[in-house]
C-alpha cells in the first residue's frame, strides 16, 4: 500500500465530517483497526479499498495517490486547461516546460481569487510581493549566469541582491503570517476571521472546475520534492 492511502482516507474521513467510528461501522470493520488504517501501521486488503472508494465515491487511483484526480483521471500537458493562454512549448521531446507553467499559472488563480474574498490588501501585498520576489531570484539567477549580459540591469549590487532578495521573501512570509494570526503589521491590518479561507479537496473541485487539478498536482509534486529532502 502507498504511503498515500492512510493520510488521504483520514482527509476524505474529516472533511466530510463522519467520526471514525461510523466510518469504521459503515466500512464493516473495528474503529481500531481503521485507526491502524489511518495511521499507516497495518495495511489493509483490496477488497477493503474497493470499499473505501465506493464509501467516499472516489477512484482506487486516487485513494492510492496515483492520481490527483477524484475520477482517477491521469492529466496529459494537453489536458491541463489553459484559460491565461499559456503557449505550449516542447524542449528536446519534453513538455514539461508548459505542464509545469500552466500547474504554477492556474494554481496562482485559485491563490488569488482566495485573496480577494478576503478583501485584505495587507494580505494581498505580502503574498503578492512574496511570489514576486521568487520569481525576480530565479530570473536574476538565469540573467547572471551570461557574461555578456550586463549586470546594470539591475539596481542592486551583485554583493547584495542574492541575501537581500532572501529577507524580503522570509519577511513577506512573516507577515502573512501574522496577519492570519490576527496580528496587526505595517503592511496591513490583522485578519480577524479566516472563515473565507475554509475548503476541502471537493469544495475546490467544486468551486474550481477548471483549476483544482493543477493545484492538487502542484501540491503532489512539490510535497515529493520536500520529502527527498529527509
Amino acid at each position: 500500500m502507498t504511503s498515500q492511502f492512510n493520510r488521504i482516507i483520514t482527509l476524505l474521513r474529516k472533511e466530510q465530517g463522519i467520526t471514525q467510528k461510523q466510518a469504521a461501522a459503515d466500512l464493516g470493520v473495528s474503529q481500531a483497526l481503521l485507526s491502524h488504517y489511518e495511521k499507516g501501521i497495518r495495511e489493509c486488503g483490496l477488497d477493503f479499498v474497493i470499499r473505501v472508494a465506493d464509501y467516499y465515491d472516489v477512484s482506487c487511483d486516487y485513494l492510492l495517490g496515483r492520481s490527483t484526480d477524484r475520477n482517477g483521471l491521469t492529466l496529459r500537458v494537453e489536458d491541463i486547461p489553459n484559460p491565461d493562454g499559456v503557449k505550449d512549448s516542447i524542449y528536446k521531446g519534453s513538455t514539461l516546460p508548459t505542464m509545469n507553467k500552466k500547474l504554477i499559472s492556474n494554481s496562482l488563480n485559485i491563490l488569488f481569487d482566495k485573496l480577494a474574498v478576503s478583501q485584505n490588501v495587507g494580505l494581498i501585498n505580502e503574498v503578492s510581493a512574496y511570489l514576486s520576489i521568487s520569481v525576480y531570484k530565479m530570473f536574476r539567477l538565469l540573467y547572471s549566469s551570461n557574461s555578456k549580459n550586463t549586470s546594470s540591469f539591475f539596481s542592486v549590487s551583485n554583493g547584495r541582491w542574492a541575501g537581500y532578495s532572501s529577507a524580503a521573501m522570509n519577511t513577506a512570509e512573516a507577515n502573512v503570517e501574522a496577519i492570519l494570526a490576527g496580528e496587526e503589521v505595517a503592511q496591513g491590518p490583522a485578519m480577524k476571521d479566516t472563515s473565507c479561507f475554509a475548503m476541502t479537496s471537493q469544495t475546490l473541485e467544486q468551486d474550481y472546475r477548471l483549476y483544482a487539478n493543477s493545484l492538487m498536482m502542484l501540491v503532489k509534486n512539490s510535497e515529493k520534492r520536500i520529502e527527498k529532502m529527509k
